[in-house]
């Protein structure tokens, strides 16, 4: 594709090749989403053939993300080392490899070992795809474009969801294995497509290579005037002289390849990093706190729980849940750059609490009517879940990895915006390996009743701690970060004057 004239661009204008940049980079993030949404019902045949425990079906569902933790933290390192785009590579090979073990699977300890593999290359999927997409964004539609990767994970985990309905009718041995094994197909096609696309260019940047960074903005701007506008602005961020013109600029090492970003972040940051920090680490906790996953992986047990007993019954709502996901998820992505990051985050949050809420009741309803088709009970559970979808999918889901993607200072941004991945991993697999075990220690009804109240913590936090950043541009975040940390200092300090 040819970069723009260096005449006056319509700025308002959006840009196609950095539209194609972002859906190629989410191409992973649907692998990602179709093997959680796949294992929904993979599990229901897998028990079955290999006559699993429930601790052991908790630990399948759960171990993918402990591993992804793992995967999250080293991909922060790695690209900085070897580059967003290569990163991604990286991220299809090991996904590859998981999707394997996974069809092959002849026994439980097999099973467990792709699911492990494919952990680590969703660890590395899920904190690349934003942070490139952020990366190569304009600000006007930075929100809608970092929003593509979840939107992906939604595709995938609808893609998952069918493929239980339709590799479920065949044979047990042979079901299972087609619905896990097939997502290896697609990472080999995103391996080489992504080898088309352009390198960040605030991570050329970073690497003092500007010419290169400039050829790239070049084709993901609208305008001459943006060009130099967004390399000037990365120039600053990366400690080049605003008006060097050199197409290679030699950086110290430690700007180049990530060494001290951790102690930056955690031993010594500065009072806008720590806000940040606690921001990023914040929103990916409560994402899944909130036990969206325990709707995702187990639909199908909720389902029963409320009445439903015919296995292809429970998989067709199943795929309800998926359809509503993807609708709220491409809903979100055009109205987070219009409404903004945080009107998006507390509508969804008091959507969830009360769906939370009424799921909760009307499971304790079914649960006390014990052996008994409560209809309406029944039929609300269903419905409640599906708003708890919707809410969570329309807001929650994408603004947490748009904001965590945005708001780091670039030299910051990949092993920042990791650690928050890791947390957000972390809490993924302590829902998914407990579900079973908490909903029978408080009954299924205080389960939901209980994700309630944490997001209505969730709420308060999102209100006072996070400013709207929409149309702002990467580099000015740590700034307005800035501007709470000092008015906040200052309220704190009011008392200590009075005093004088």
């Amino acid at each position: 594709m040819e970069a723009p004239s260096s005449g006056g661009g319509n700025p308002n204008k959006f840009n196609k090749y950095a539209a194609a940049c972002a859906i190629v980079a989410s191409m992973i993030s649907i692998i990602f989403g179709y093997d959680t949404g796949v294992m929904s019902g993979a599990m229901i045949f897998i028990k079955e053939e290999l006559k699993i425990h429930d601790t052991n079906v908790e630990v399948l569902a759960g171990i993918l993300n402990i591993c992804a933790l793992v995967g999250s933290l080293l991909a922060g390192r790695i690209s900085d080392y070897i580059g967003r785009r290569y990163t991604i590579i990286v991220a299809s090979i090991i996904f590859m490899a998981g999707s394997i073990l996974m069809g092959y699977g002849p026994n439980y300890a097999v099973l467990i070992t792709g699911r492990c593999v494919a952990g680590v290359g969703v660890g590395f999927a899920l904190m690349i795809a934003p942070v490139y997409s952020a990366e190569v964004s304009s600000p006007r539609s930075r929100g809608f474009l970092t929003s593509l990767p979840e939107l992906g994970i939604s595709i995938g985990i609808l893609l998952g969801y069918i493929s239980n309905v339709v590799f479920g009718k065949l044979s047990l041995k042979l079901g299972w294995r087609l619905m896990l094994g097939i997502a290896a197909v697609p990472s080999v096609f995103l391996a080489f497509g992504i080898l088309k696309m352009p390198e960040s260019p605030r991570w050329l940047a970073m690497q003092g290579r500007l010419g290169e960074a400039k050829r790239v903005l070049l084709l993901v701007s609208n305008s001459q005037e943006e060009v130099e506008t967004r390399l000037r602005d990365i120039k600053i961020a990366v400690g080049i002289d605003e008006n060097c013109d050199d197409d290679v600029v030699k950086l110290p090492h430690r700007n180049t390849n990530g060494v001290g970003v951790w102690k930056e972040l955690l031993i010594r940051p500065r009072p806008a990093i720590r806000w940040i920090l606690i921001a990023a680490i914040g929103i990916h906790f409560f994402e899944h706190a909130v036990g969206i996953e325990a709707v995702v992986l187990y639909s199908p047990r909720i389902f029963k729980k409320a009445g439903i007993t015919d296995k292809e019954k429970l998989l067709l709502a199943t795929v309800g849940v998926g359809l509503t996901k993807f609708t709220f998820i491409l809903i979100s992505t055009f109205l987070i750059d219009k409404v903004g990051r945080r009107k998006l985050l507390l509508i969804s949050t008091t959507g969830i609490v009360g769906a939370l809420a009424l799921l909760g009741s009307c499971l304790t309803v079914v649960e006390q009517h014990d052996g008994e088709r409560v209809l309406w009970a029944l039929t609300l559970s269903i419905a409640s879940t599906y708003m708890f979808v919707a809410f969570f999918n329309v807001g929650l889901a994408p603004v947490t990895w748009v904001y965590s993607s945005e708001i780091f200072p670039l030299k910051l941004r990949a092993q920042g915006y990791s650690l928050g991945v890791a947390v957000n991993r972390l809490m993924n697999a302590t829902v998914s390996m407990t579900f079973i075990s908490l909903y029978e220690a408080i009954t299924i009804g205080g389960a939901f009743f209980m994700f309630s109240g944490i997001g209505l913590v969730a709420w308060f936090f999102f209100f006072f701690l996070f400013p709207e950043t929409k149309g702002r541009s990467l580099e000015e975040m740590e700034e307005l970060f800035s501007k709470g940390s000092r008015a906040r200092h200052e309220r704190m300090q009011v008392p200590q004057r009075s005093q004088v």
